[in-house]
């Protein structure tokens, strides 16, 4: 009798030792699973928040392409203001400097 009990203490412990081993395992199997789930997240929110840089880049650059393009055309249109301006203002500043010139002649004379 006391054999069957001591070999029945030993099959217990053996079960208990194997279901320990496979808890651990287990145990070991998800923690791996976890990193490696970890990992490819991280992967992910790297590769997203580079795709996001280069979106933002991309609509950055056409933004100032477009202010660009507005600036230079603001800056040809007054160009052309002041340019046709100055041409109706040369025949009678060309008057004028002729009209001086002619006076400075005649107080000289």
């Amino acid at each position: 009798m006391k054999t069957e009990v001591l070999q029945d203490i030993k099959k217990a412990e053996e079960e208990y030792q194997s279901v320990i081993s496979k808890a651990q395992e287990e145990k070991k199997h998800k923690h791996s699973q976890a990193e490696l789930e970890s990992d490819n997240l991280v992967a992910k929110a790297q590769s997203n928040a580079e795709q996001y840089k280069k979106l933002k880049l991309e609509e950055a650059r056409h933004q100032a392409a477009l202010k660009h393009a507005e600036i230079i055309k603001s800056g040809n249109q007054r160009a052309a203001a002041l340019k046709e301006k100055g041409e109706k203002n040369l025949s009678k500043a060309v008057q004028l400097l002729v009209v001086r010139f002619k006076e400075q002649l005649h107080v000289s004379a």
